[in-house]
């Protein structure tokens, strides 16, 4: 008889579905900031530029071109590049890798 009690309190009663009068919920998103990130460089090349955060040692992130800079990139790297060690500074979107630009002076290539 006890097992017969406990057998009902476990199977539920029918499942019904919850509907909602309330209008739906909106959530307003802002658009991604452009930020500056001031790094020293770990290797660079005609796709990506790897750097190292200069406040936090620890933060390595690696940034593909933006097309409107990948030629300007080229060019640069054409001339030798920017080398282990330069200091840059990369303009990219909050939550992105792509470098939309990339400034600092590259150093004479060894």
């Amino acid at each position: 008889m006890f097992a017969a009690g406990a057998a009902l309190a476990l199977t539920g009663g029918p499942a019904h579905a919850q509907m909602s009068s309330s209008a739906p919920i909106v959530v307003k998103q802002e658009p991604a900031k452009d930020r500056w990130l001031k790094a020293e460089v770990i290797h660079a090349d005609g796709v990506a530029i790897m750097v190292r955060d200069q406040k936090n040692s620890m933060d390595v992130t690696t940034f593909t071109y933006a097309p409107e800079i990948r030629d300007k990139m080229q060019q640069l790297l054409d001339r030798g590049g920017y080398q282990y060690g330069d200091k840059v500074k990369i303009r990219y979107q909050t939550g992105q890798t792509v470098a939309l630009e990339v400034r600092g002076k590259p150093s004479k290539p060894i």
